[in-house]
C-alpha cells in the first residue's frame, strides 16, 4: 500500500472480518434518538477492499459526524441471498457486481436514490453505467486493457499493440499473461468485449490465437501484473486499477487502453426498508458528490470517477472515459453481454483452456508453416471453429445454467454441454494435427 496508514487498515480489517451478525446487531440495538448528538449507525454491505473503505469511512464520518458506518464485507455470491431476506438489516449496498445490482433492482429490493443526480450520466457510449430508473447509480469505473513492461517489449522487439487483434501475431508467443475467465473474477467481461468488437465467430477465432500465445494466470497462483513486472512476459490482460497500484509501488509497468475497451462500473443503492433511511441517503449522496468522487483519486484507490467534473482534478488519470465515449471508443453493450458472461467463461474454459498445451503446440506449428509459405487456411478454419453459435449462447435457458458461477458459486462437475464442448475441441485438434502433418510432410 503506497501511503496507507496500517493502523487504519488493521482497525478496518477487524471491523470487516468481525462478522455480519455483530455489525447488524450493533446497528439494530443502537439507540438512535436516546442521546442528543449520538451518531447513529449506517450499515453498508460491500465487497470492496480495505483501502477504499477506510478512505471513504474517514471522509464520510468527518462530513457527517451524526453517523457511524458499519461496514459488512461479503462476496457477491453471499450478498444476493442475504439481501433477499426481509430482515436483512442493511441500509446500503455498495460494490462492483453489475449483475447483482440488476437482479436486486428487478426484485424491488432498492429504494429510490432520492438525490440530486445532476452531473451523473446513465450511459457512456453503449455501456449503461447507472440504472435508468434511478434505483442504483455508478460510483466508479474500472477499464480493461493491457499492462506492459516497456523494457521487456524493447528486448523482445515488440511494440505496443493498438488493439486486441495485434495479440494474435506469432511474435507474441509466450509473451502474454492471460487471466483464466472462469477462475479470475475481473476477467469474464474481457471475453465478451472482444466478441462484440469483432463479431462472434471472428472474436472467438481471435481468442483462440491469443490463448495460443499466452501463459495462463489462475486464481490464487500469481498476478497478471507480477508476471509482467518480472519480465517473464511482456504484456498482460488486466484492469486498470490493479496496474495503478503496482505503478504506485514502483513496478516497471504501464497500462494502455486498446482501441476497443469497456468499463466495469461499481454501484451504490439504498435498501428498501433499511433501518436508517436518512443515513443511507446521506451516504449515497456523499459517495456520488464531487467531493466523494474525488476520493477515488486517492493513491490507495485509483479508480475512474463516475462524475466527469472529477477529471478536472490534477490527480485524475490521463484516460478520461467521458472523452473516450465521445470519440466512439465505448461501444461495448454491457446489458446485452451481461447474461452470457458466465456462459462465455465456461466455453472458454472447455474449448481453449482444458487442453491449453496442445492448443499452443498447434499454433506454433501453424506459425512455422506460415513462415515456410505453406497454406494453413484450412487448419486455421478448423482450429478456430467455436462449438457454439451466438444464437445458442443467447438462449436464456442455457445462460441460467451458468449464471451463479459469475458471483463465485462453487462448481460441482461438468454439465453435459461442457462435455460436448471439450469433446468438440479434442476432435478439432485431432483434425488440425492431421492437416498440419500433411503440410509438414509436403
Amino acid at each position: 500500500m503506497a501511503a496507507f496508514d496500517m493502523r487504519r487498515a488493521s482497525a478496518m480489517r477487524r471491523r470487516l472480518l468481525g462478522g455480519l451478525g455483530a455489525a447488524l446487531a450493533t446497528a439494530a440495538l443502537a439507540p438512535r434518538h436516546a442521546f442528543a448528538g449520538a451518531p447513529t449507525p449506517v450499515v453498508v454491505m460491500t465487497s470492496y477492499q480495505t483501502e477504499p473503505l477506510a478512505v471513504f469511512e474517514r471522509a464520510f464520518e468527518r462530513a457527517h459526524p451524526e453517523y457511524r458506518l458499519q461496514l459488512v464485507w461479503r462476496m457477491p455470491v453471499d450478498i444476493l441471498p442475504w439481501l433477499r431476506k426481509p430482515d436483512h438489516g442493511v441500509d446500503v449496498y455498495w460494490g462492483a457486481s453489475p449483475r447483482t445490482f440488476a437482479t436486486l433492482a428487478a426484485e424491488g429490493a432498492f429504494a429510490p436514490l432520492e438525490i440530486d443526480r445532476s452531473g451523473l450520466v446513465e450511459r457512456l457510449g453503449r455501456t449503461q453505467i447507472s440504472d435508468p430508473q434511478g434505483r442504483y447509480a455508478a460510483t466508479e469505473m474500472a477499464g480493461y486493457g493491457f499492462v506492459v513492461n516497456p523494457g521487456a517489449l524493447e528486448r523482445r522487439g515488440l511494440s505496443m499493440p493498438a488493439d486486441w487483434d495485434a495479440l494474435a501475431d506469432p511474435r507474441w508467443a509466450d509473451q502474454i499473461a492471460l487471466p483464466i475467465p472462469a477462475r479470475v473474477g475481473f476477467a469474464p467481461p474481457i471475453v465478451d468485449l472482444v466478441l462484440q468488437a469483432y463479431g462472434w465467430d471472428a472474436g472467438w477465432a481471435l481468442w483462440s490465437a491469443i490463448a495460443g500465445n499466452a501463459m495462463l494466470v489462475d486464481a490464487g497462483s500469481t498476478f497478471v501484473t507480477d508476471e509482467v513486472a518480472s519480465g517473464r512476459v511482456a504484456l498482460g490482460i488486466s484492469i486498470d486499477f490493479f496496474v495503478a497500484s503496482a505503478i504506485a509501488n514502483g513496478k516497471p509497468v504501464r497500462f494502455e487502453y486498446p482501441a476497443h475497451t469497456a468499463l466495469n462500473p461499481g454501484h451504490v443503492a439504498r435498501m428498501q426498508h433499511g433501518p436508517n433511511p436518512a443515513g443511507s441517503r446521506a451516504f449515497t449522496e456523499f459517495v456520488l458528490s464531487d467531493v466523494g468522487q474525488r476520493l477515488l483519486l486517492d493513491p490507495d484507490i485509483r479508480k475512474l470517477p463516475a462524475r466527469e467534473s472529477a477529471y478536472a482534478d490534477p490527480r485524475a488519470p490521463k484516460f478520461n472515459p467521458f472523452v473516450a465515449a465521445r470519440e466512439g471508443r465505448m461501444d461495448y453493450d454491457d446489458v446485452r453481454g451481461r447474461p452470457r458472461l458466465a456462459l462465455n467463461a465456461a466455453l472458454f474454459e472447455q474449448w481453449l483452456i482444458a487442453e491449453h498445451d496442445e492448443l499452443k503446440r498447434l499454433w506454433r506449428r501453424i506459425g512455422a508453416l506460415d513462415a515456410r509459405g505453406r497454406d494453413t487456411r484450412a487448419a486455421r478454419a478448423v482450429l478456430t471453429r467455436v462449438p457454439l453459435t451466438e444464437a445458442q449462447a443467447d438462449d436464456p435457458a442455457l445462460q441460467r445454467q451458468f449464471a451463479r458461477e459469475l458471483e463465485g458459486a462453487p462448481r460441482t462437475g461438468l454439465r453435459p454441454v461442457e462435455t460436448q464442448w471439450r469433446e468438440a475441441s479434442s476432435a478439432q485438434r485431432r483434425e488440425v494435427d492431421a492437416l498440419l502433418s500433411k503440410l509438414e510432410a509436403a
